[in-house]
């Protein structure tokens, strides 16, 4: 049921098509309060001075760079930074703005969405916050949707023309939790491989791509008698893309393979297939209580390809096997088209 990592063939793609916002996925956008005009841009941003390399506490590189900008320019950039945080934690309430800086803006050219990261401070009691400012890829915003509509996450994020900006999500990212934290005796490995599964599964629900270690972080919670675990997506430009359909299950990933371990060394299958079921429950309540908004998503998107045609008939034709050989998958043309009729299956199997 967990099986090895994928072939090198069936890798995600190294460099990810942008998707410009459609009108009609933008009107959806302004709906459901998604849109906002925001005081700074995304293009602003990459007009930077210069850059240094940021590295973490062991010295070691961690593919951000700190960004300068001429200092006629910075006051400006940092004011209209603080109010765009305003906007995004506090519907616009500049109270707090008098006492917050900018600390660091970094830049990251790993990845798809080159994403600016601002660190900004209280100056009262040096508390920290980071948020995102990116390129406005439809494809992004559309799993943020379905992040946030299906699984137990809310998301807070705004769009302005070609600028995405998003709040931070706290955790562990995954790859530290292997190397600094998954041996610790206080952490019951039971519970970990208990939530890989349910994570699994529920990107294979919505379709949700390139969940390697780096891409997601653990949620770690004292409770009164264990510590509970809970793993977030942080990543979304890989939202329904590729080809392949193992790329949607964490467990084909070699980055996973720890916890694919985990889950064959502490769960027999019928615990496996139990922790599935409950995972599709859950957002088989989601959908049910979300279904107006999940029609005007629709509506809103699905005409909107969100990936190339060889990579929808690919996903098409195993969607269409996974579900024995049912046509209907073969007539999407949207990689839309396709989450939906993925959704209707699982709600007709519940019905069954």
């Amino acid at each position: 049921m967990f099986n090895q990592p994928m072939d090198h063939n069936d890798q995600v793609s190294k460099k990810k098509i942008s998707f410009p916002i459609s009108k009609t996925f933008r009107k959806y956008l302004k709906r459901y309060g998604r849109e906002f005009t925001l005081p700074i841009s995304y293009d602003t941003l990459k007009h930077y001075n210069f850059s240094v390399p940021v590295v973490d506490h062991s010295g070691k590189d961690t593919l951000w760079e700190s960004v300068y900008y001429n200092p006629t320019l910075t006051d400006e950039i940092h004011a209209s930074l603080k109010r765009t945080y305003s906007i995004l934690k506090s519907s616009g309430h500049t109270q707090a703005e008098e006492h917050l800086y900018i600390e660091r803006i970094d830049y990251c050219l790993f990845g798809n969405s080159k994403p600016f990261r601002i660190k900004i401070v209280n100056n009262y009691n040096e508390v920290y916050d980071y948020f995102y400012i990116k390129v406005a890829d439809s494809s992004r915003i559309f799993g943020m949707e379905l992040e946030h509509l299906l699984s137990p996450n809310f998301l807070n994020y705004l769009v302005d023309g070609n600028t995405i900006v998003e709040e931070h999500i706290s955790g562990v990212p995954g790859d530290m939790f292997i190397s600094q934290y998954l041996h610790r005796p206080e952490f019951n490995p039971i519970r970990i491989a208990k939530e890989f599964v349910k994570f699994n599964e529920r990107c294979f629900i919505r379709l949700l791509g390139d969940m390697r270690s780096y891409n997601f972080i653990f949620d770690i919670t004292p409770d009164f008698d264990d510590v509970q675990f809970k793993i977030r997506s942080i990543d979304f430009d890989q939202q329904s893309y590729e080809g392949n359909k193992n790329n949607y299950l964490p467990q084909f990933f070699k980055e996973n393979q720890v916890f694919v371990e985990l889950v064959k060394a502490h769960l027999n299958n019928e615990v496996i297939k139990q922790y599935q079921q409950e995972e599709r429950s859950q957002v088989i309540r989601r959908i049910k209580s979300e279904g107006q908004r999940l029609r005007d998503l629709k509506v809103a998107a699905g005409d909107d390809p969100l990936s190339t045609e060889p990579k929808i008939k690919q996903l098409g034709n195993e969607l269409s096997v996974h579900y024995n050989n049912h046509p209907v998958f073969l007539n999407c043309t949207t990689m839309p088209q396709l989450i939906y009729q993925h959704l209707k299956e699982l709600l007709i199997s519940d019905r069954k």
